[in-house]
């Protein structure tokens, strides 16, 4: 059965050495407790192994909660724990090499920065797009630069494809993001940083219904 990226307002990424000293697994527990329905595993550092036992235990929680679990980059890992599907760069695999391995029914993402980048992301038959980054962000170290509003406006008016907003997303700047067209908002830090996660899911999501009442 084809596995279709849902419509969610917010989308969890893994960050562990953001997360205050709690094991990701213990992050997703409260991503998913606080009602957050997409959760992508995002580590650059860890060991295969260990990602490995990461993603099986996320995938009992996702699968639990009814959760749409991706997986960053690792094809491999994705399969072996049968995540939903595989988030990709511009720089890593191409869509169409991932198709192949993954196969027709699970999800691919794809992060885009450019229009150009948007539509060809369309045309290799991505299942939705990362925009951004929006605003500075600092959660990777080989980030381009902000691509400001204007290019997350472009998407939300021009493309028909689900698409995330990312990059330097927080309560504070929510309600720009909404305002330019962004349903759904993927976060790291402004979630997985937070002393308290519920509650920073919760400020973010009234953020982001203020936004689109203004």
């Amino acid at each position: 059965m084809k596995r279709i990226f849902p419509r969610v307002d917010l989308y969890g990424i893994t960050d562990q050495p953001l997360s205050l000293g709690r094991s990701n697994v213990r992050v997703v527990e409260e991503l998913l407790g606080a009602g957050v329905r997409v959760i992508q595993y995002r580590e650059k550092e860890r060991k295969t192994g260990v990602m490995l036992e990461e993603c099986m235990a996320i995938r009992i929680l996702t699968r639990e909660a009814g959760a749409c679990f991706l997986v960053n980059d690792h094809v491999d890992i994705a399969l072996l724990v049968d995540a939903d599907g595989v988030h990709v760069g511009q720089e890593d695999l191409p869509v169409s090499a991932v198709r192949e391995l993954i196969g027709p029914d699970r999800i691919i993402g794809l992060s885009t920065h450019a229009p150009e980048q948007a539509r060809a992301a369309v045309e290799a038959g991505a299942d939705y797009i990362g925009v951004g980054p929006v605003f500075a962000t600092r959660t990777k170290k080989d980030v381009c630069a902000p691509v400001g509003l204007e290019y997350l406006r472009y998407v939300a008016r021009n493309l028909d494809i689900p698409f995330t907003a990312i990059g330097g997303l927080k309560p504070e700047n929510l309600g720009e993001a909404a305002r330019a067209g962004a349903y759904c908002c993927a976060m790291v830090s402004a979630l997985v940083s937070a002393p308290d996660i519920p509650a920073a899911v919760a400020a973010a999501r009234k953020a982001l219904a203020e936004g689109r009442r203004g």
